[in-house]
């Protein structure tokens, strides 16, 4: 018989790749675990750089918010991607065929947020 034919309603012969990973919760787990407090980290630096210009006025104070305003824009757009990636490194079947796909994306989220952190820093005109 083939491997795959059915016979008095057993199920089908599933191969190796089909087959349930029992580790499939490790990289999202650290993934989650380094992503969030890097995430969060980054976020209050964020939210403190405004005070960097308190006693700035006139061409600084305008140099100042108008980089600000576009390096807080791709701080938050890059945070939101990288919380897109962690939800998606959770969602990926628990398969082993999909086993370095789950890596990739575990290793991706802590990484979109670097870049975005060292964007969000070389976009600010600091005084």
């Amino acid at each position: 018989m083939s491997e795959n034919s059915h016979d008095s309603g057993s199920t089908p012969v599933t191969g190796p790749t089909h087959a349930p990973d029992r580790r499939a919760w490790v990289a999202p787990l650290i993934s989650t675990i380094v992503t969030l407090p890097m995430g969060l980290v980054a976020l209050f630096i964020g939210g403190l750089t405004p005070m960097a210009c308190d006693s700035c006025n006139g061409a600084a104070a305008d140099r100042f918010d108008a980089g600000f305003t576009t390096a807080w824009t791709v701080l938050c757009t890059g945070l939101i991607l990288a919380l897109i990636v962690l939800v998606a490194t959770w969602a990926v079947p628990h398969q082993l065929r999909h086993a370095a796909r789950r890596a990739g994306l575990a290793l991706t989220a802590p990484t979109v947020v670097g870049v975005t952190f060292v964007a969000f820093m070389a976009l600010v005109d600091w005084p």
